[in-house]
């Protein structure tokens, strides 16, 4: 429906897709957990494939 070969995207990659970028716009790896609906930020930060000690400093730059 969109133009993109059916073969090589799944709901999956976009899952992924779409959180990575809320990640790099706003830098806020709490809204990424809540989204991806994981109960640990630890597995957030190993899906995103981003640094513990870096992902944790800026999540406390952010208040919820």
């Amino acid at each position: 429906m969109i133009d993109l070969e059916p073969d090589g995207y799944g709901t999956h990659t976009l899952r992924r897709t779409k959180s990575s970028l809320v990640y790099k716009k706003v830098g806020n790896l709490r809204a990424c957990q809540l989204l991806l609906g994981h109960m640990k930020l630890e597995s957030t930060v190993r899906y995103l494939g981003i640094e513990v000690d870096d992902a944790l400093k800026m999540s406390e730059q952010i208040d919820l």
